[in-house]
């Protein structure tokens, strides 16, 4: 998991791209991996960056194996 932060029982990471069009296509391709984990995150773009926020709301707001598997799944695309 690169450059993630564990803080306020959560995974967070902003990802940066070179323009709002790959910042897009990027939350759309992550969008059919969040589906398929069924894990959705909170997440917010400006611009050039999409912050991520992981959390399990249903284990009491707390980081689990969950978060760490789509962690990686977002790294990867």
């Amino acid at each position: 998991m690169n450059n993630w932060v564990e803080k306020e029982n959560s995974l967070q990471k902003t990802f940066e791209f070179k323009d709002f069009l790959s910042a897009m296509a990027w939350m759309s391709k992550a969008s059919i991996q969040i589906e398929k984990i069924n894990h959705h995150p909170k997440w917010t773009n400006e611009y050039t960056k999409v912050h991520v926020v992981l959390t399990t709301h249903d284990k009491g707001n707390t980081v689990t194996d969950k978060d760490r598997e789509l962690a990686k799944a977002l790294d990867l695309i």
